[in-house]
């Protein structure tokens, strides 16, 4: 097919659109965001296990990440609360960036000094929670001041461009952490603390590409109006904040207690070792702690120990919104694909690297074309993603990257038949990562277009929190899926669970296009 002139001149000055400033911008602050990950999950647990940690005493480290699962909950706190001193001098989104940057340096710094073969592991427990947290929190200002810092038709890439820094940065946080601790010195039969403890500074010293790059970034315009406020408001909300948290926690903490968990199977009449007990139980332990945390904080806004007025603007008004801009029905409907858009690729990724040692690849052999590879071509397939999503519209984009999820994942089954093929496994993991970049890419600029800029914080911490949920859930289930069913027709399931997502899509593509026509205020073009 010929391209004809007019066409090469659109694809040039699409291409040309990467060279503008919030499109490079979000380069850097997204290494920023992907550096802190793997240094609380697989770079940390390389270190814990070198230091004679048992693997059990490991795993519970991951719940140090918990904040990205949680974000929502105090991202209204960095879009209502000001940082004093910060917040006038640099504004409101580069305020909290600072703030977060310098507290995960500072994480970083504190769980390099520690070692966990001779001090107690809840220092280190407590400095993993606090680069969770602080990671978090980044994120949440990231996403905000990028959706609030550029208009619709930038956001594909500029999600692109952060997907291509996030994921350079995993790379430099997992895959480099390790070379680094290998060149200074510590193995697993030779455990060196020294080691580690340059790893984790020099990690630490990265972060300064991203407090660099916002100390250099402009304020977006939204966000540059005066804080109205009174401090003393904002004090009494934060310590809502504070309570509520600590009543979750306690909760948490106190159910943990095996007796609890033995008194309830008893009245259940289930073993301990019930895959439905063991989940009944987890969802009773969070359903209490958020029903208690709840009551305590109505409680105080009953009390008027809080302004009932920020509680309303900070955490209703943002969800009202959102149902009032797309209306009941649309709105549950973006909810439930939003919900279930990753659930493919999430689910078969909790088992990915098992399957790969189950089928004989060594750890160098699945460090190569996963970590190494496998990182290169999922940044191809954002940078594909980001172009795509600008020249033919972000649905038709998130469409492709739904059915080459689904279609990708029969490729597993294929690899299974065919056995341990070095060239196979390559391949193979190409064209998977290919397409989850492209998909990720569609559905950040998707995510970012259904935002209200009134509300960017809040609502998008809500999306970003939801899109994890259910595929996680189902994915902490996936080794008793595959000791069931075996890996091909797991593979099969994961594939057939794509297939609801592309009907929501279609649907929920119609519906927009709908209400473009007929709210063009309301809708944003972008979706087309």
């Amino acid at each position: 097919m010929r391209i004809k002139k007019s066409q090469w001149a659109t694809w040039q000055i699409t291409w040309q659109a990467f060279l503008q400033r919030p499109v490079i911008i979000m380069f850097f602050l997204g290494f920023s965001a992907g550096l802190p990950l793997l240094l609380i999950f697989s770079s940390l647990s390389l270190w814990l296990r070198e230091a004679g940690l048992a693997r059990e005493t490991v795993t519970y480290f991951s719940w140090a990440a918990l904040g990205y699962s949680f974000k929502f909950v105090w991202a209204p706190l960095v879009d209502q609360l000001p940082i004093p001193g910060l917040t006038h001098w640099l504004g409101k989104r580069r305020a909290w960036l600072v703030l977060a940057q310098i507290t995960v340096m500072i994480a970083i710094i504190s769980m390099a000094a520690i070692d966990p073969s001779r001090e107690g592991l809840i220092l280190m427990a407590l400095a993993a929670v606090l680069l969770g947290f602080a990671s978090a929190t980044q994120d949440i200002a990231i996403d905000a001041y990028r959706i609030e810092s550029a208009p619709a038709n930038l956001q594909a890439l500029m999600s692109s461009t952060y997907i291509m820094g996030y994921r350079l940065a995993m790379f430099v946080s997992g895959a480099g952490a390790l070379y680094l601790a290998d060149f200074f010195g510590s193995d697993i039969g030779q455990y060196q603390y020294g080691a580690w403890q340059k790893t984790y500074w020099l990690m630490s010293a990265m972060m300064l590409v991203g407090l660099v790059t916002t100390l250099m970034i402009d304020e977006p315009e939204q966000t540059r109006q005066p804080v109205d406020k009174p401090i003393a408001d904002s004090g009494r909300f934060f310590l809502l904040f504070s309570v509520v948290v600590t009543m979750f926690v306690t909760v948490l903490y106190w159910t943990a207690d095996p007796n609890f968990k033995a008194i309830l199977f008893q009245v259940m009449a289930m073993t301990e070792h019930s895959p439905f007990g063991q989940f009944f139980w987890e969802v009773l332990r969070f359903s209490v702690a958020v029903l208690l945390a709840w009551f305590v904080g109505k409680g105080m806004t009953r009390l008027h120990l809080v302004p009932t007025y920020l509680v309303e603007q900070t955490y209703i008004v943002p969800v009202r919104a959102f149902f009032e801009r797309y209306g009941m029905g649309l709105a549950w409907l973006l909810l439930a694909l939003i919900g279930l858009y990753r659930i493919s690729d999430i689910v078969l990724g909790v088992i990915s690297n098992v399957f790969y040692q189950d089928l004989g690849f060594s750890k160098s052999e699945i460090a190569s074309v996963v970590k190494t590879f496998g990182v290169a071509m999922a940044i191809i397939g954002s940078v594909i993603g980001g172009i795509f999503a600008v020249r033919y519209g972000v649905m038709r984009i998130l469409l492709l990257g739904a059915i080459l999820s689904a279609v990708t994942n029969l490729l597993f089954v294929a690899l299974s038949l065919i056995g341990k093929d070095l060239y196979w496994f390559t391949v193979i993991v190409a064209a998977d990562n290919l397409a989850a970049g492209l998909a990720n890419a569609a559905f950040i600029a998707f995510l970012s277009q259904l935002t209200n800029i009134r509300f960017t914080a809040m609502q998008y911490a809500i999306f970003s929190s939801l899109m994890t949920l259910l595929p996680k859930l189902l994915g902490g289930y996936s080794g008793g899926m595959v000791d069931g069913l075996g890996y091909n027709y797991f593979f099969g399931l994961t594939s057939v669970l794509g297939i609801p997502v592309i009907i929501l899509i279609i649907v929920a593509g119609n519906k927009l296009k709908q209400q473009l026509t007929t709210k063009p205020a309301v809708i944003t073009a972008g979706f087309e």
